[in-house]
């Protein structure tokens, strides 16, 4: 019986959605992202429209009003949710919030800034979930070949990214992509760390799953500014690069497991 009432349309008025009935859930991470956080939302409304889906906005404790630029909107999008840290624990951290939060089986991922383009969703989503995928697809992450940035910025990205993708083989040519499509699963077997989202293609290779990338847009900022710079973020993946390595030296797959 309470199955029944969880079904039944008349317990679940408009604007509220089941569990069961939503596929896909975007998952946005956002700190000081006033100007940027809203119009990203009404731009993924627009592009998901007509799906069932969620999107679920994480803030990592900002000190402007971006959580109340999001809280306003609740009202005219019953599809938006909107996490909020206590404290300030980072992208990756905000990231995990957003996936265990999620109640779809496939999550899809973007920049909180508005420089990944929502309308790649559908695309990512379309290469994970066709037919002849092969059954062991993790992952479809986003490939920006025309960035954005600053030459110092892609430079030091670049310089990044040549050194990570030589010591994992992980394939990856853009780490930093925040735009992702991946099974919710998939990734909470993943081992956490902080940062660990700019590692996600060599762990999911870690875990026995396939990763493939797709071409994507990618959009200069129209309000605010970077939360990383060039020599901070170089130093950390350099010191993040020494733990994946180690993890994946230490990787064992048992090869499936049978239940007997």
């Amino acid at each position: 019986m309470a199955q029944e009432r969880l079904r039944d349309p008349a317990f679940h008025p408009p604007g509220t959605y089941l569990a069961e009935s939503i596929e896909f859930s975007v998952v946005v991470p956002v700190m000081n992202e006033e100007g940027n956080a809203a119009d990203l939302a009404r731009e993924i409304a627009a592009v998901l429209d007509g799906r069932s889906y969620e999107m679920i906005f994480v803030d990592d404790a900002s000190r402007d009003d971006t959580r109340a630029e999001l809280a306003a909107l609740k009202a005219e999008m019953p599809a938006l949710r909107v996490l909020g840290h206590r404290s300030n624990a980072g992208q990756s951290r905000a990231v995990r919030s957003g996936v265990l939060a999620a109640r779809a089986p496939v999550i899809g991922t973007l920049d909180g800034d508005g420089q990944n383009d929502p309308a790649d969703l559908p695309k990512l989503l379309a290469k994970l979930t066709r037919p002849e995928a092969p059954p062991n697809l993790g992952m479809v992450a986003g490939n920006r070949l025309k960035r954005r940035d600053n030459w110092s910025k892609r430079a030091a990205s670049r310089i990044a990214n040549n050194i990570r993708r030589a010591a994992l083989k992980d394939n990856a040519v853009d780490s930093g992509s925040g735009v992702k499509v991946f099974k919710r699963d998939a990734f909470l077997r993943l081992p956490y760390f902080d940062h660990m989202h700019r590692f996600m293609a060599a762990l999911m290779l870690r875990e026995g799953y396939a990763v493939e990338f797709l071409e994507v847009n990618h959009r200069q900022r129209s309000a605010g500014r970077s939360k990383y710079t060039n020599l901070g973020r170089l130093a950390a993946n350099m010191t993040d690069l020494w733990g994946v390595m180690w993890l994946r030296s230490r990787a064992r797959l048992p090869g499936g497991t049978d239940e007997l």
